[in-house]
């Protein structure tokens, strides 16, 4: 539409106006508002609030830890059916911590926008369950403390692969919801879908070789990436509102 030139300046201000709020900076989902909040909290809490012996507790009793699958269920109490959850709740520092959040602001924003609230809390529990069974596929037995929100940040990832591309590859930070969900010959065949899935694998590959090995990123479960990114690329249509 071509502008009117005999327009006054406040005619045109009152015009553009509009256009200057289209789009917020920070537009969150209160709900991953509240996850976020609650994360922070968890881990100021453990930081700043409990001992060091009571920590020790909470990490027993609700990080995830291999070898508790190898001891008889009767012979120990009920922390192996929750720890599959309980874990991604719980971060190893505050850069552990940061980092995820940086990346659930990118990836989850989306698909909780997509899912809503209640489809986010069974997709939570299940993507975090699915990221360490494929860890513990790999450490079967081993006394490995497993925490952090990574596996369900990749199964965020992995979900929003399918839908966050347009035909043309670009993303719209407030309205990548809204596009169709992609079949998965669709997403294979997205150059941007594909090129970012292949370097998510290869990054990761790249860490189980011990490449960033240094500074303590050794210690980082790429097993349970890969887990939860699988299970949000395959398993998102079940929690897909917009079929």
């Amino acid at each position: 539409m071509q502008r009117d030139q005999s327009a006054t300046p406040v005619e045109a201000d009152a015009e553009r106006a509009p256009e200057r709020h289209r789009e917020p900076a920070f537009n969150l989902p209160a709900s991953l508002t509240g996850i976020l909040l609650f994360l922070v909290a968890v881990h100021a809490l453990r930081t700043y609030v409990l001992s060091a012996a009571v920590d020790e507790e909470v990490i027993l009793n609700f990080a995830f830890l291999p070898a508790r699958y190898t001891i008889p269920l009767d012979a120990q109490g009920l922390a192996w059916l929750w720890t599959p959850v309980t874990y991604s709740f719980l971060h190893g520092s505050w850069e552990h911590l940061i980092f995820n959040i940086f990346w659930m602001v990118a990836f989850g924003a989306p698909v909780i926008r997509r899912i809503g609230p209640a489809r986010l809390a069974v997709f939570w529990c299940l993507s975090a369950a699915a990221a360490v069974a494929l860890h513990v596929v790999f450490h079967w037995g081993e006394m490995v403390v497993v925490v952090g929100a990574s596996g369900v940040v990749s199964g965020f990832m992995g979900a929003a692969v399918r839908f966050v591309f347009s035909p043309s590859g670009r993303v719209s930070r407030q309205f990548a919801h809204l596009n169709r969900r992609l079949s998965l010959t669709e997403t294979l065949a997205n150059r941007s879908a594909l090129v970012f899935t292949g370097i998510w694998f290869l990054t990761n590959f790249l860490v189980a070789l011990g490449l960033f090995s240094a500074g303590g990123m050794g210690s980082i479960a790429w097993e349970a990436h890969i887990g939860g990114f699988l299970f949000g690329f395959f398993l998102f249509g079940w929690f897909d509102p917009r079929r």
